[in-house]
């Protein structure tokens, strides 16, 4: 998490002098960049010139490493840094917008179309967008692209592919291969980074720059190369890599056009690779993105290659660069590039194996959906939502297979619906949304097995809840209401019970708490009828008690909270807790505990933080500028209420719309307001919000109160706890991550 200085409340901060430059989200270098010296100096003239510059080649010739070097060198020139979106996974075009969200972290609660939440959030942001691998998607790309980059002036792209976007003001740069001394020093540099010590000499050295030269000089073709030279001398790799070009090219000793001359280098490592090593390889291919190795043992298992076999099968495409290794937040990663990829793509789908792969492949991430589902009311919540989010590329293969594939639908539905978890707490409910819709409009079927009916059951209660935290009342009570009238008609009681507790939750961000008590009431006996503890039950039971704040029955609401408290600790469970935590919060001010309430806050916020649950982050934020004014410093509670302001912009209408939960922020606002005088005021407001997001939790969770003293000028005292006519949007749907387990 980035620190930032902190500047006097009311005196604003320089970006320039004063803040840390965003480092964005460019991957940092694995090994050394060798030579491109010129190119690199002619991308960065051009991105001085033009808003949008494009470098095109054929597959294998370092597009993507001379982009991200050229991001690297050139993100300080940009406020908000560089960010990278890898398109190489992204398979369906209505993703495109959505992995864009993803990729420059613009988390959004709402109903908008993502279109329009890059729309409105770049539009004051300067930036470098590397887009990545996009040609298969070139159709969707290049309008998304003229958009933005007529809408957002800050905003400036650096594209990498094998054809140009084709957009109003492009500025291309063809990438040719490396010249034969650079290629030399590629093939050098990497040999001797393997395990066979190689080093270039006198004896080599002519062997080494013919090989180079058969291979047009292309990186990629190198570094596979460079892979044999653990078992092969230069003088033995050229003579294989010679007969092979012959062959190819009927004995001439002519060049080959480029594009071949990748596919022949790397049809030559194939074939040099063991019989087990060739099937790995192309089972390999069914992945999307990264992938770990339980992944690859149990998919690219049996039949010519045992489970146990695969890691010494794959530490040997390792070393032959086939395959490359990657750390991540979830452990050791691999992942092929995309030329690798596809060729063996092309060997699965000869040897009439791909549709038995894609089958194992969506098993496998079923699978794992569904272990993550249960394992998320545990100590390893945070275990995982980084394990969903490493794996988020292949979730959406697998999704994509299921809806695309005859009789597939109901586990489509069931991984849609099982990923609940991720969608609400992670920040990914438009994601979800998609995924969801999809899943339900493929069948209508009440007269389906029921397994199949179970799966849409469990879609429509979580499409239902997702549609309450993103503010559509309509589309929710649809889900809902047909959940319900099926589950009844199937005696289905977990789904039952589900979609009466979600009922529960939209009377409560309607603000009609008397029926919000009765469904969530209703739900939680029947979650006890049916032995269903989790995450979402918990959820219930603190959404029951902010109904019970509303209407004055402070007493009950925090006996609700503490068990709730009690019963998350137990069993290690976090996310539900941040809003168990953020009522018993509540509460400490309302009895002027106020030390208590920054305790229990800034535990909220590390929470939220963690998850990336805006939702309650914000509304924890909003709460602590509060407490903070209440404890005699307006002028820093001014400057939490303006960091709080563009977060909202992500969540949706600012507090919900409700009186409710308006009141503190409106005491807030007047009281800090009289104390600081409103130009000071507005100062410090507009402080806040120059914060990023990092920034303001950093604030929040390191801010120490000015002035604490007895009761006087400087301190708030509490309102009542429930203002009439009241809305709350928040613990309903609380947001984030609570949803239920094993449901129906």
């Amino acid at each position: 998490m980035r620190r930032s200085q902190r500047s006097e409340p009311g005196e604003p901060a320089d970006f320039d002098d004063h803040r840390p430059r965003p480092e964005g989200n460019l991957p940092a270098e694995l090994n050394a960049f060798v030579g491109r010296a010129a190119e690199l100096a002619e991308v960065e003239g051009l991105l001085a010139e033009a808003r949008l510059v494009t470098l095109v080649g054929v597959g294998g010739v370092g597009k993507s490493r001379l982009a991200l070097r050229a991001a690297a060198t050139g993100q300080r020139s940009f406020r908000d840094g560089a960010w990278l979106l890898e398109l190489s996974a992204v398979r369906d075009p209505g993703l495109v917008a959505y992995a864009l969200v993803e990729a420059l972290d613009l988390t959004d609660h709402t109903g908008r179309a993502p279109r329009e939440v890059l729309l409105e959030q770049l539009a004051g942001r300067q930036l470098l967008l590397v887009l990545d691998g996009f040609e298969h998607l070139v159709d969707t790309c290049a309008p998304l692209v003229r958009e933005l980059l007529r809408s957002c002036p800050g905003l400036r792209v650096l594209a990498a592919g094998r054809r140009p976007l084709t957009v109003e003001g492009e500025r291309t740069l063809t990438l040719g291969p490396l010249p034969a001394s650079d290629a030399a020093r590629l093939l050098t540099e990497r040999a001797a980074a393997g395990s066979s010590g190689f080093a270039l000499g006198a004896a080599n050295e002519a062997d080494v720059l013919e090989v180079c030269e058969r291979l047009d000089g292309i990186p990629l073709a190198v570094e596979l190369a460079a892979g044999r030279l653990g078992a092969l001398s230069p003088a033995q790799l050229l003579a294989r890599l010679d007969d092979r070009f012959r062959l190819l090219t009927g004995g001439s000793r002519g060049a080959l056009p480029r594009h071949q001359t990748l596919r022949t280098a790397i049809g030559w490592s194939h074939e040099l690779c063991r019989p087990a090593e060739r099937l790995l390889w192309a089972r390999l291919s069914v992945f999307s993105g990264q992938f770990d190795l339980e992944a690859a043992e149990y998919v690219c298992g049996g039949h010519g290659i045992d489970a146990e076999d695969v890691l010494d099968v794959l530490g040997a495409l390792i070393e032959q660069s086939v395959v490359v290794r990657e750390d991540a937040a979830a452990g050791a990663r691999y992942r092929m590039l995309d030329t690798v990829r596809a060729y063996g793509q092309e060997w699965l789908e000869a040897a009439g194996d791909g549709a038995r792969m894609r089958r194992r492949h969506r098993d496998w991430y079923m699978g794992l959906a569904t272990w993550c589902e249960l394992d998320w009311f545990s100590p390893r919540q945070a275990e995982v939502a980084a394990r969903v989010e490493s794996e988020l590329p292949n979730l959406r293969l697998a999704l994509e297979y299921c809806l695309t594939e005859p009789d597939e639908a109901h586990l489509g539905q069931y991984l849609a619906g099982t990923l609940w978890f991720y969608w609400v707490g992670c920040g990914r409910l438009s994601e979800g949304r998609h995924w969801l819709d999809r899943s339900v409009e493929l069948d209508g079927d009440s007269d389906e097995a029921d397994e199949y009916t179970e799966s849409r059951l469990k879609a429509l209660w979580v499409l239902g809840y997702v549609a309450i935290l993103q503010g559509d009342t309509v589309g929710a009570l649809a889900a809902l209401q047909e959940c319900r009238d099926e589950a009844d008609r199937t005696g289905n009681a977990v789904a039952a019970a589900y979609a009466v507790h979600r009922t529960g939750c939209l009377a409560l961000v309607s603000d009609d708490m008397e029926r919000a008590e009765q469904h969530l009431r209703d739900a939680l006996a029947r979650y006890r009828e049916v032995g269903e503890l989790n995450s979402n039950v918990l959820m219930g039971q603190v959404e029951l008690a902010m109904s019970l704040v509303f209407q004055g029955d402070l007493v009950s609401a925090l006996a609700l909270c503490e068990e709730v408290d009690e019963i998350c600790s137990e069993h290690g469970e976090s996310w539900t807790r941040a809003y168990a935590l953020y009522v018993l919060a509540y509460a400490a001010w309302t009895r002027g505990e106020h030390g208590r309430a920054r305790e229990l806050l800034r535990e909220c916020i590390a929470i939220d933080h963690a998850f990336h649950d805006l939702v309650g982050l914000v509304l924890s934020i909003e709460l602590l500028a509060l407490v903070t004014a209440s404890e005699g410093d307006p002028a820093e509670a001014a400057v939490l209420q303006g960091a709080a302001s563009p977060v909202w912009e992500s969540v949706g209408l600012p507090l919900f719309g409700s009186g409710y939960f308006s009141a503190p922020r409106a005491l807030c606002e007047q009281q800090a307001g009289e104390l600081l005088g409103r130009e000071r005021y507005e100062k410090c407001v507009q402080e806040g919000r120059r914060l990023t997001l990092d920034e303001a939790v950093d604030r929040a969770l390191a801010v120490r109160v000015r002035r604490h003293t007895a009761p006087g000028p400087g301190r708030i005292a509490p309102p009542r706890p429930a203002p009439e006519g009241a809305d709350m949007r928040k613990p309903a749907g609380s947001p984030t991550k609570n949803g239920g387990e094993a449901a129906g």
